[in-house]
């Protein structure tokens, strides 16, 4: 190894980290999911043992694909790119490296507790309070690396992502700290209705200041290195990025419009979250317009090539998101599997087909070699892109009878053999996500310690 080699794997060590941390979590994420899947077909699969019932596999699966698989792999690519449009070298690898064991630790605590049957029993805040104060001290390690790499940067004008980045890092860590009830170590929760509308507030946020500013970050940064042109508008980055902020923050009640929370903060809920048209169009126009008259550039590189499919998906996502939010949607569409739809739809469509994105743009990037195999990337491409479609039609036709039957006052047990085939259909789209996460993991270590490939 060259003296050169040895320098630029010191100073992308971070980014590394997370490549791997990422593609590890997504393998053991997509098992547990798919695991549960076969739990919904067989009930009793899985012998009765404790630790591989459906009530504690599928908090597993939640908490590993949000902050096992797509954080860490939106992580590193905001790792890769900040000391590049800052012009300055990250502040300290060796406290990036110090997060990323930090986080790997608190992931792997979280997920044995889960396994052991302790968890705080509030949906996206399962984790014990131990595990979230290590989450929390890792938010804090990120944030000061990444503001302290600002405050020596070279390049006097900051370019969009790296305001969607750090924002995404510090607002996380508040919220997190507000919605875990981290103050209550005992419960790790409030009493009555102010509980969920503090959860609901963390819950929505999780993908509005966190997946979401991290997505957009690596977008704005892939698709213009792609295809050599600039922004087509950093005015309008702007407006997106003041418009998410003041606009996402609210939106959390509106999964709570059947329970006696205060009219007027459902009111506020239903509005805003209509009005999250405008920051998500603004977005998109954005990083479509920029990428337009360029869409050969695009799929020849597999990285972008992801990015660009996950910016559609948010397209999907958030007009759905806006619609399902009003009260006569809801009546049909809330409290069954289309819910769980849409939340495929977001976390994998959107925020996962990007994180992969920016894995798989940074990784030729960081070891000066192209990737071990394109063949394998775009193979893996197309089985998340077609599990991602595999899901949404599947969990919402399901969604919408289980609504239908439920306005309707048909009974439970009536409306379950109808869904058992789809049930099937939803294990069998799973085993496709998980066989992608498999070729993921082997090519990403292939491409970062075993690449054959000739130097760049």
């Amino acid at each position: 190894m060259s003296k050169s080699q040895f320098t630029a794997i010191q100073t992308n060590s971070t980014a590394r980290g997370f490549c791997l941390t990422s593609a590890f979590w997504m393998v053991i994420a997509t098992l547990a999911g798919l695991t549960a899947a076969t739990e919904l077909i067989a009930p009793d699969i899985s012998g009765n043992v404790s630790w591989l019932v459906f009530g504690r596999v599928r908090p597993i699966h939640v908490n590993l694909v949000l902050f096992g698989f797509v954080t860490p792999g939106l992580l590193a690519a905001a790792f890769y790119f900040l000391p590049r449009l800052l012009r300055t070298e990250l502040y300290s690898e060796k406290l990036g490296i110090a997060a990323v064991a930090l986080w790997n630790v608190a992931i792997a605590a979280g997920i044995i507790a889960l396994a052991a049957g302790h968890s705080q029993g509030r949906e996206y805040a399962e984790l014990i309070w131990p595990v979230d104060v290590l989450l929390v001290i890792t938010f804090a390690l990120l944030f000061w690396n990444l503001i302290m790499t600002v405050r020596r940067r070279q390049e006097p004008i900051l370019y969009v992502s790296v305001w969607y980045a750090c924002a995404a890092v510090i607002l996380t860590g508040v919220t997190y700290c507000l919605g875990n009830v981290v103050w209550k170590p005992d419960s790790g929760a409030l009493v009555g209705i102010p509980d969920a509308i503090l959860l609901w507030f963390y819950g929505h946020n999780i993908f509005g200041l966190l997946l979401t500013p991290l997505s957009i970050a690596v977008a704005y940064y892939v698709i213009p290195t792609a295809i050599r042109r600039p922004l087509y508008s950093h005015t309008l980055s702007l407006i997106g990025f003041w418009s998410l902020l003041v606009v996402y923050s609210h939106i959390g009640t509106h999964h709570l419009l059947q329970v006696p929370v205060p009219t007027w903060l459902k009111v506020v809920a239903i509005v805003d979250s209509i009005a999250m048209v405008i920051p998500v169009m603004v977005f998109l126009i954005n990083i479509w317009y920029t990428a337009k008259g360029s869409l050969g550039e695009v799929h020849a590189d597999i990285g972008a090539k992801f990015v660009f499919t996950g910016t559609i998906m948010y397209f999907v996502v958030s007009i759905q998101g806006s619609i399902m939010a009003l009260p006569q949607v809801q009546r049909v569409t809330h409290f069954n599997n289309w819910v769980v739809g849409h939340a495929h739809v977001g976390v994998l469509g959107f925020a996962g087909m990007i994180a992969l994105g920016g894995l798989y743009f940074i990784l030729p990037r960081i070891t000066g070699k192209p990737l071990y195999s394109r063949f394998l990337a775009d193979l893996q491409y197309w089985f998340v892109f077609l599990g991602t479609i595999g899901f949404t039609t599947v969990l919402t036709i399901v969604g919408l009878i289980q609504g239908n039957a439920w306005l309707n006052g048909e009974m439970i047990y009536r409306v379950l053999p109808e869904l058992q085939i789809y049930y099937i259909m939803r294990a069998a789209v799973g085993l496709t996500v998980f066989v992608s996460a498999l070729i993921g993991l082997y090519n990403i270590v292939r491409t970062l310690y075993f690449n054959p490939g000739e130097a760049a």
